[in-house]
């Protein structure tokens, strides 16, 4: 008797074992769970930001204006408009960057930063003077049938244009006077496109003579 009584604890003990063993196990299974589905959502959280950061990027850098070359404008000499004058104009040279998509002239605004405070406007029509850009390459620059823009239209990615603005706000809130002959030797200037990016450039002024390199 005795010794049957001492196998059925032997037995009991080694159930007992079994038992922890197994809580031990389920309890390993829930926290490895639980991890994973804490890596699962970090990881969807990351690729989330990852890409809306591509997405700005993207937007910041394909949809601006690149600028090749800035002058002060020439006055009604070869092609340019005749109201934007070397004493109160600039003209660039510029095209969207690749990959940009189309961009509406209301959706461009410019800003100038001189001594005489800030001159901005839109480049649709920053002052009720009209369209001020002109389609094309350089050669339309030159007098072969430059075609100007309306405000209502769009500039396109694959198509380089030459844009002409006008600095001299004439005094008032945004209406500084940034024009080449003002006697500031640098004007930073700045060119948005809203829900796109935005181009920032210097404005070196050597010389106030119409045609004159100031970018």
């Amino acid at each position: 008797m005795k010794s049957n009584t001492r196998n059925d604890i032997q037995e009991d003990k080694i159930a007992a074992i079994g038992i922890g063993a197994m809580i031990v196990f389920i309890a390993l299974i829930l926290v490895a769970a639980v991890a994973a589905a804490v890596i699962i959502q970090t990881a969807e959280k990351l690729q989330q930001n990852a890409q809306k950061t591509g997405d700005d990027t993207a937007d910041n850098m394909a949809g601006k204006l690149m600028i090749s070359q800035g002058f002060v404008a020439t006055g009604g000499v070869g092609g340019a408009p005749a109201a934007f004058t070397a004493a109160e104009a600039y003209m660039f040279f510029v095209r969207l960057a690749p990959g940009s998509d189309a961009a509406p002239l209301t959706d461009i605004s410019f800003q100038f930063f001189c001594d005489d405070g800030m001159r901005e406007g839109f480049v649709a029509d920053p002052d009720g003077a009209g369209p001020i850009i002109t389609s094309g390459s350089v050669a339309l620059m030159d007098g072969d049938g430059a075609t100007f823009l309306a405000d209502t239209a769009s500039l396109d990615p694959s198509t380089a244009y030459v844009l002409w603005l006008d600095a001299n706000g004439g005094g008032g809130a945004g209406g500084a006077d940034c024009s080449p002959d003002e006697g500031d030797t640098s004007i930073e200037m700045y060119i948005h496109i809203a829900s796109g990016g935005t181009t920032y450039e210097t404005l070196n002024i050597d010389s106030t003579t119409a045609g004159s390199a100031v970018v």
